[in-house]
């Protein structure tokens, strides 16, 4: 299972995810068959390394952020 492809947060795989979209448009029996399995493995793959990416970025965000909180906790302990 995904989550919904075609939002802001990955239009780094819209291609790979318009081919899957193409794949599924072409019919029940085709999907069955397994037709579409290499498309999907690429558009798990795809999402993967966005969210990777998004959460390796999150991760440094947050540490610049504590570490301005403690700065400013410090310095209020330093004055008081």
């Amino acid at each position: 299972m995904h989550p919904h492809l075609h939002t802001k947060n990955n239009r780094g795989c819209e291609e790979v995810m318009r081919a899957l979209d193409d794949c599924h448009d072409e019919g029940f029996l085709y999907k069955l068959f397994g037709n579409c399995n290499n498309l999907k493995t690429q558009v798990n793959k795809c999402l993967r390394a966005a969210r990777l990416e998004r959460t390796a970025r999150n991760r440094e965000e947050a540490k610049k952020k504590r570490e301005k909180t403690l700065a400013i906790w410090k310095e209020i302990d330093d004055n008081s």
